[in-house]
């Protein structure tokens, strides 16, 4: 089954872990498609801390914003264009930066939720 979501039907609730970061479902485990594919928010100088999934991948794309990943051991810059692919069970974290928000594109696979 395809999905096609309108900009106008994108919703944004908190997110169920982080405190001031948003996230907006566009596919997970609801659709059986073996993603899960979301956009998150973080407000200015909110940091998603370093974790890993055991079983899932994260694509993860800078829609907006400035700020740093955590990439093989270290904080990086990322912001707007930038892109990151984690494999299962590497460490991976996201801080926003002191300039505004940020928003990523997200991809699990398989999804988390």
């Amino acid at each position: 089954m395809a999905i096609l979501i309108r900009k106008k039907d994108i919703k944004f609730q908190p997110h169920p872990k982080f405190k001031g970061v948003s996230i907006a479902m566009l596919a997970g485990e609801a659709e059986n498609l073996g993603v899960g594919v979301s956009i998150l928010e973080l407000s200015q100088g909110v940091e998603i801390p370093v974790h890993t999934h055991d079983e899932s991948l994260d694509s993860i794309y800078c829609l907006a914003g400035e700020g740093k990943i955590y990439h093989q051991g270290n904080w990086k810059p990322f912001g707007q264009g930038d892109y990151c692919l984690v494999p299962p069970g590497q460490e991976h974290g996201v801080k926003s930066g002191d300039q505004g928000k940020m928003r990523l594109f997200i991809v699990h696979s398989p999804p988390l939720f």
